[in-house]
């Protein structure tokens, strides 16, 4: 097999189990905490931010959507989510919009880890996911090594 057959089938492999994994943890989280995965990764970015707040665009960034994609996402999660973040304008930029996660959020979020590092920790133990992590980490130590 050719090196870039090999690395196709690297890159296949794993976007087949980040795209596994991301199901499964949406599936827990909409049926435990009724909360889609992007809202999570919301409430996680914010929560982990210097000051708990961050432009709508960084966000947007981080959690892969496109700018009216997270604009929609960031008032659903303001008005009908009750308030696990909160939208301001920016200090030095009118234009500009932040989200803020609220002491709401921060203890939806508490509650939600529980959920997603139990469906991490199950899923990552399946054998053939271990494995393909495995495989994955000596082809970057490998790489660097070249």
């Amino acid at each position: 097999m050719s090196n870039e057959q090999s690395l196709m089938n690297t890159w296949l492999s794993f976007t087949h189990i980040h795209a596994m994994l991301s199901n499964e943890l949406d599936r827990a989280l909409q049926e435990k905490h009724q909360m889609p995965l992007n809202e999570f990764y919301v409430l996680l970015y914010l929560s982990q931010s210097p000051e708990k707040k961050l432009r709508l665009l960084e966000l947007q960034q981080l959690v892969g959507l496109s700018q009216s994609a997270m604009s929609r996402l960031s008032v659903r999660m303001e008005n009908k989510s009750c308030g696990v973040i909160k939208r301001l304008g920016y200090e030095d930029d009118r234009r500009g919009v932040c989200a803020l996660i609220t002491d709401k959020g921060e203890q939806r979020l508490q509650d939600i880890l529980e959920t997603v590092n139990k469906t991490l920790t199950s899923s990552l133990s399946n054998s053939d996911i271990a494995s393909a992590l495995t495989f994955f980490m000596n082809v970057k130590k490998s790489s660097k090594d070249e």
